[in-house]
């Protein structure tokens, strides 16, 4: 890839900051004269430095409306950079050599593996994750310590995704598409959706145990403009949370179970661009977990099915955990 990419829509600009492990975002206005003058240095880097993983983009702040006032950019021009899905840095265009400076230096750190890139830096996220909201800050993602060969997903309609999907490091299929395009069997593999009513029933093992502070879920139901949406799938409202159990819940079996916690997602929690809802968790309670079951009691809409997609685990990863050995932490069955 070289030169940079111009931005058509807000759901165009998520999937290459969470896809990309570097993005260079140039807020400007075509009648600027300070645009006019730093457009030719950016373009300039944008040839220079842009390849696999280091994206260079272009917003027209006027035309794309709502993404400037997402960044604040109502006064181009106006650089943000994004590194591996989180802004990094933010500041006006009228220095060039600050602009240089800047992403030269971070350019460099995705090429040598620093600065929070590849097996070097100690960070558990691969470069290219998919994430569907920000890092809070101070943690990291860290799906990668889901067992993958343990999970269980009960009442999933077979048609769709197996419960792996869920966990995959790809940006969904429908993300940035139009209404109705995640409704076609073509990506049938690339979510997940309920079988018999709205119910789902999650296990998720871990290799090691973790300090969970935010789980993230992305769910992509088609658009429709007919009255009757009962034949679309809808996205989950009513989320039960539990911590280390042995083996998955069945449904009955978690109505006499407290949850660890338990969220009442409004549409208002969803973000529309990313298709994603944030599960803030009490960080007290799951500050050693091996296991976590998510039951999805009910969905928001008239549906019959829930749809998930992605799933993402932030916070900490601790030691290791021995396989075939577990144990019961704080649990009096």
């Amino acid at each position: 890839m070289s030169g940079s990419t111009q931005i058509s829509s807000p759901e165009q600009l998520v999937s290459l900051i969470n896809s990309q492990r570097l993005v260079v975002v140039n807020f400007y206005n075509e009648w600027n004269e300070t645009c006019k003058t730093i457009g030719p240095v950016y373009d300039q880097l944008a040839a220079s430095l842009a390849r696999p993983g280091i994206t260079f983009t272009k917003v027209n702040a006027e035309k794309q409306t709502q993404i400037a006032q997402s960044y604040g950019a109502t006064n181009p021009p106006l650089f943000v950079i994004f590194k591996q899905g989180n802004q990094v840095s933010k500041f006006t265009g009228q220095n060039p050599q600050q602009l240089s400076d800047n992403i030269k230096k971070l350019a460099a750190e995705v090429e040598s593996g620093e600065g929070g890139f590849g097996e070097a830096s100690g960070s558990s996220s691969a470069p290219g994750t998919w994430r569907g909201a920000a890092l809070p800050r101070g943690y990291t993602d860290i799906t990668d310590q889901v067992d993958v060969r343990g999970l269980d997903l009960l009442n999933s309609d077979s048609e769709f995704g197996g419960v792996k999907t869920l966990f995959e490091t790809k940006a969904p299929t429908s993300l940035g598409k139009g209404k109705g395009a995640s409704t076609g069997k073509e990506a049938s593999s690339d979510w997940v959706e309920s079988d018999v009513d709205e119910q789902l029933m999650l296990y998720v093992p871990f290799i090691s145990t973790l300090k969970i502070h935010t789980i993230q879920i992305s769910s992509f139901p088609p658009k429709s403009d007919d009255d009757d949406d009962d034949e679309n799938p809808i996205r989950p409202k009513t989320i039960r949370l539990y911590t280390n159990r042995q083996h998955n819940l069945g449904f009955e079996e978690a109505e006499d179970i407290a949850p660890t916690q338990i969220f009442e997602l409004k549409p208002s929690d969803w973000d529309e661009s990313t298709g994603t809802a944030k599960l803030e968790l009490r960080f007290v309670k799951f500050q050693n977990v091996y296991s976590l079951v998510l039951f999805v009691v009910d969905g928001d809409g008239e549906g019959e099915k829930t749809r998930i997609d992605r799933i993402r685990i932030i916070g900490e990863s601790g030691e290791k955990r021995e396989m075939g050995k577990l144990e019961k932490v704080g649990h009096d069955d």
